[in-house]
């Protein structure tokens, strides 16, 4: 039997097979803000924390209506695009939204949402980030970090579409296959964390299909070191979230280095990251403390 650590009670609420109370229900209510699964794990304790779970679905019921309007946008314009890091076993809430957009049509796409009240906040090699009352959009051309390119964009977009619907309105966003890779790789490249959520899309939708797509799309390694992180947090030995070791960090990045000639060809690009910002310093160590991304 797995210990009982704070991830797995959460996980056992979110499954049905626990219910927390007082305290504990609000304690676990952080734990799974982290995770990313506050929502759901509200719906579950919602007699416990009402306030919360109110609070909640009208930020769910916000988002979505936000994210539909970009899709709109997106679909008036023409343009190639994904939802991406968007579809999840659990209904959840996202701090942005991220879509994957062609390279040849991110100026329209941006144009287009310019006139719709969204402001260009920051513009870097591979993503463009909006914003418009609090609502952040990015739009990647790659899945990458510190202008290192880790998933190529376009390949994605060609090999890894489907249609989903987004408050009443038919979107296009990455298959739940694609979604298992391109999670391992942003968990394991670019975050350097796993969270409960990312082993549920793991444990959910890993299939020989989501195990080939991502040798093919250079995230085979990303999802080994994943499914091997969860292996831990389902037993109990770990909590969720889980920041991966130095050691473990480097190995992945090594092999990726060794084995993806677009990682390898852009990696250059890390140092102009950091040494042209001002502000490196203040972020490196943000990001080495914060618990969650």
């Amino acid at each position: 039997m797995p210990r009982e650590t704070e991830t797995i009670k959460l996980l056992k609420t979110l499954l049905g097979s626990y219910t927390p109370r007082g305290e504990e229900a609000r304690r676990l209510a952080e734990v799974a803000k982290l995770n990313k699964l506050l929502l759901a794990y509200l719906r579950r304790v919602g007699d416990f924390l009402k306030d919360e779970l109110v609070h909640e679905e009208a930020r769910c019921r916000w988002f979505r209506r936000n994210a539909a309007e970009v899709v709109e946008v997106l679909e008036d314009v023409g343009a190639a695009y994904a939802l991406y890091k968007f579809r999840r076993p659990l209904d959840h809430v996202s701090v942005d939204l991220d879509v994957l957009v062609s390279v040849e049509d991110v100026p329209r796409a941006v144009k287009a949402l310019a006139s719709r009240g969204f402001k260009v906040v920051v513009r870097e090699p591979y993503t463009v980030t909006l914003a418009r009352n609090g609502f952040i959009v990015d739009l990647y051309t790659h899945p990458s970090f510190a202008w290192v390119v880790y998933m190529d964009g376009e390949k994605l977009l060609k090999c890894c579409v489907e249609e989903v619907e987004v408050d009443g309105l038919r979107a296009r966003a990455l298959s739940r296959e694609a979604e298992v890779a391109v999670s391992a790789a942003h968990a394991i490249y670019k975050e350097h964390t796993v969270l409960l959520m990312d082993c549920l899309v793991a444990w959910a939708w890993t299939n020989r299909g989501a195990l080939s797509l991502a040798s093919e799309l250079g995230a085979g390694r990303a999802l080994e070191a994943l499914r091997s992180v969860c292996r831990a947090i389902g037993a109990g030995r770990v909590e969720a979230p889980c920041k991966l070791g130095p050691d473990v960090v480097a190995k992945v990045l090594a092999g990726k280095l060794v084995e993806d000639s677009t990682f390898r060809a852009t990696a250059i690009n890390a140092l102009k990251y950091v040494f042209g910002r001002g502000d490196v310093g203040a972020r490196m160590l943000s990001r080495f403390l914060r618990r969650s991304y």
